[in-house]
């Protein structure tokens, strides 16, 4: 028999929360870092919001990386890593669920490669969402991966922010991973930073803070 963790390599992950309790909290946030960061690095992220009324759940990724190549590879090269991924964002969604919020209440947030991961599993499982930021990140799979992804984004609000000189995500990917989720029917803002390499700036930030008002008002 197989080894689940290499089945299933981040089953059992721990998942840090801040912020509201999730059982009074208006909304929630599922915060996903980049590869070699933890999710303590994520929830800084809370502090820098500054909303009230949020819970923010941040999953940790076994090893430090939700997928061991690069999300232009294809995408069998980062199985079984990348559904495993993928599940615990699901687990995570679904255990706000539990606690009472509709998806509608729910906001995906990702750096760098837990940006990518909040896109794709919004793809993938597409509803309407509180809010999908993705800081420097795009739609995982290399050029020419299908995109006949099911359902609807319904509205919801995303939000691409990248700089033109990021050494890790090419804008074409932007770019592409915006026109897909507009088909998608989400209400798609992208911000093109010049000059900005891989890094999260003040406006992308006000951007969010703007957003996620609207999730705890």
């Amino acid at each position: 028999m197989a080894d689940r963790s290499a089945l299933d390599p981040h089953a059992g992950q721990p998942v840090r929360a801040a912020g509201e309790p999730l059982e009074r909290a208006r909304a929630a946030l599922v915060l996903l870092h980049g590869r070699g960061a933890t999710a303590d690095d994520i929830l800084t992220l809370a502090d820098a919001i500054g909303q009230p009324g949020l819970a923010y759940l941040a999953p940790q990724a076994a090893g430090f990386s939700w997928y061991p190549f690069p999300f232009l590879a294809p995408l069998d090269a980062n199985e079984p890593h990348l559904s495993s991924a993928l599940a615990l964002v699901g687990a995570v969604v679904a255990q706000a669920g539990q606690a009472g919020l509709a998806p509608d209440r729910i906001a995906l947030v990702g750096f760098s490669q837990g940006a990518c991961l909040a896109l794709e599993y919004a793809a993938r499982h597409a509803r309407r969402y509180g809010a999908v930021l993705a800081f420097s990140g795009g739609l995982i799979g290399p050029d020419g991966t299908p995109r006949d992804y099911a359902g609807s984004l319904d509205g919801t609000s995303v939000f691409l922010g990248c700089g033109d000189r990021d050494p890790h995500i090419p804008l074409a990917r932007v770019e592409h991973s915006a026109d897909v989720l507009a088909r998608l029917g989400g209400d798609v803002t992208r911000r093109i930073y010049p000059g900005m390499g891989h890094m999260i700036n003040e406006d992308e930030l006000a951007t969010a803070r703007e957003l996620l008002r609207r999730l705890a008002p």
